[in-house]
């Protein structure tokens, strides 16, 4: 079993989109999928899979499920919740936008970090510390503090090390100047911390459109169009078959790849 957790002190970075999008497209390659969402108030991801089940029933669609964990309140009954999913390929945790203990945990358990970031310097300030005068990188933030040591324990007691991704989310063709001062800087932070940095999704109609139906673009096909499919869907899954090759889901991948 291997858990990736979706992580990111703040909201509004689309960590509940990319933990879907992933899930969705590893069930459609054959892997057995659970999804385990640790933000009680939000509850995002367990809306999404609630409207999956809803619309796959309604319209008699042929398309893969991932199960999902509900009422993991604590470190104690994530552990149980994880024990209970032993025969499950892949687990997504998709974790609130605050520092919680129950949020720590789950980096704890990781195998696979994903943090997605908007394009700007506020959503840097999560994983960095610059100066306001020269925008040098000073440190890291306590998020990045909070991945460093749940991945050193991680190593410790598995002797095994922690991937951990930065997706760069919804960037555009504008503001190449802010764009470059944040990839200097990220660059200077992933050297000190160490983590990759990725192309993640772009903000796309599509995503939001697909949501409520609880379905993605892995889903769409000849039987399953719930919105009028444009080039955009050619766009979004290619967006995604990229990524997934880059997570080292290459097999995810094709299957996006496919119509």
């Amino acid at each position: 079993m291997r858990i990736i957790v979706v992580g990111n002190e703040k909201g509004g970075a689309g960590k509940s989109t990319v933990a879907v999008h992933l899930a969705v497209a590893l069930a459609h390659d054959g892997a057995k999928v659970a999804a385990v969402d640790l933000d009680r108030r939000q509850q995002t991801l367990a809306h999404f899979f609630a409207n999956r089940s809803r619309w796959i029933a309604a319209h008699e669609a042929v398309l893969p499920q991932v199960a999902h964990v509900d009422g993991v309140e604590d470190a104690a009954s994530l552990e149980g919740a994880l024990a209970e999913l032993g025969e499950a390929d892949f687990v997504l945790i998709d974790t609130p936008g605050a520092d919680t203990e129950l949020s720590r945990a789950a980096h704890q358990r990781a195998d696979l970090i994903v943090t997605p970031m908007n394009d700007s310097f506020v959503d840097f300030a999560v994983l960095g510390v610059v100066d306001p005068l020269t925008l040098d990188l000073l440190r890291p933030s306590h998020y990045a503090e909070t991945v460093w040591e749940a991945r050193k324990q991680r190593a410790a007691q598995q002797a095994r090390s922690v991937d951990w991704v930065v997706l760069r989310n919804r960037m555009t063709a504008a503001e190449p100047r802010n764009r470059k001062r944040v990839d200097e800087r990220l660059k200077a932070l992933s050297r000190r911390v160490g983590f990759r940095t990725l192309h993640g999704l772009r903000d796309r109609v599509i995503y939001r459109e697909l949501f409520p139906f609880g379905l993605t673009v892995a889903d769409l096909g000849p039987g399953v169009r719930p919105i009028p499919i444009s080039l955009a869907q050619v766009a979004a899954r290619q967006e995604m078959r990229v990524l997934m090759g880059e997570l080292g889901f290459a097999s995810a991948g094709s299957i996006l790849a496919a119509e």
